[in-house]
């Protein structure tokens, strides 16, 4: 199929960004000769972590829409005309086969300029309730692969294909690492180890839970690996002087930290879910209040609803946390039941069919 050339767009958070890296992995793996070019938003995470995986990036000048009446509003439409301009130019000049766009602010101009220039264009939406950009952008899109059913309310039925969210490979393979994160983590083989994620940015109120809650918790007998995230670790590293309590702000190897726990608390983010299934630990999924149309619970009830999680949420917590943890903790087969539930619902082959949807782009 000769030499093939692919921009992939995606980027604000992890959850847009790591689906974006293992698409481009396994582009990698089926066009060894391929070119990959990454676009991002200039002030974000990606201009990092995308150089980290290998790939070259280029930055758009570009911001979401803030809900409330700020300057970087009255600069949205400019921004959105400076970045189409760039994005026209990069598409001119690099001339992919196609273009990917994983979600977040900086894929909608590159994927709507795509587009306009006659490039097929594939979404990948993560969510169970899609984002404006993606919205917007599935009018011209050729393919859009997601991961929940009942999407076809937000975009066009005869161009969706159920694929499940792609998942870092190393995640994939959890079994038989647990000694491995055990030993690389310091923890006691004999207590139960609650893992604490509060998404790639960190969660304020997850962690503000975790600090109330530590001696309560200390006196269930279970050990915390807590990562509080890079913002909030100043304000809750002290706590990791206590016995059996680890605060980290990043979690480099995620497979051995997930193969050592027993329990997990989490955000509700796309990749953290789709993450969880492939893991299959029992969760308690506090889902963020402060996302664009509450996607997290939706991304949660969708999992509880099938009975692989619990969930709370944050209005609940003062409340309801201590009850339904300790019923968790003091309840193995609960536990079981659960890790089992949330294994049946896991997309493994994801990463796989969302670049077989490119390859017939590509045959077209």
């Amino acid at each position: 199929m000769g030499n093939k050339k692919f921009i992939l767009s995606g980027g604000g958070t992890g959850g847009h960004i790591y689906p974006a890296v293992a698409i481009a992995n396994e582009l990698k793996v089926r066009f060894p000769d391929s070119e990959i070019l990454f676009v991002g938003a200039s002030d974000k995470m990606e201009m990092q972590k995308v150089p980290q995986a290998g790939y070259k990036i280029e930055g758009l000048w570009i911001a979401g829409i803030q809900r409330r009446i700020t300057l970087d509003n009255a600069m949205f439409p400019l921004k959105l005309v400076s970045s189409l301009i760039k994005s026209r130019k990069i598409v001119k000049a690099f001339k992919p086969d196609v273009v990917i766009g994983t979600g977040g602010f900086a894929s909608g101009p590159l994927l709507r300029a795509a587009a306009g220039m006659g490039v097929p264009t594939v979404i990948q939406e993560q969510n169970s309730y899609p984002g404006i950009t993606n919205k917007w952008l599935s009018k011209f899109a050729k393919k859009i692969c997601v991961a929940y059913d009942n999407l076809e309310r937000f975009f066009p039925a005869s161009k969706l294909v159920f694929t499940g969210n792609p998942v870092r490979q190393d995640l994939m393979d959890t079994e038989g690492k647990r000694e491995e994160g055990i030993a690389r983590f310091g923890l006691d083989p004999n207590k139960k180890t609650l893992l604490v994620l509060g998404g790639s940015l960190g969660s304020r109120r997850i962690n503000q839970l975790i600090a109330k809650e530590l001696t309560w918790l200390q006196a269930q007998d279970v050990q915390i690996i807590w990562q509080c995230g890079k913002f909030y670790f100043e304000e809750y590293r002290h706590h990791g002087d206590k016995d059996g309590i680890q605060v980290l702000s990043f979690i480099d190897r995620m497979d051995l930290v997930y193969a050592a726990a027993d329990i997990v608390i989490s955000r509700a983010g796309a990749s953290s879910v789709s993450e969880l299934c492939i893991v299959g630990k029992p969760t308690l999924f506090i889902p963020s209040p402060n996302v664009a149309e509450d996607h997290q619970t939706k991304n949660a009830d969708a999992i509880v609803n099938k009975g692989g999680a619990l969930m709370l949420k944050e209005s609940q917590l003062d409340t309801q946390f201590q009850p339904l943890f300790g019923d968790l903790i003091a309840n193995e087969e609960k536990q079981q039941k659960l890790g089992e539930n949330m294994k049946k619902l896991a997309k493994v082959n994801a990463t796989n069919d969302i670049v077989e949807e490119i390859v017939k782009l590509l045959k077209k």
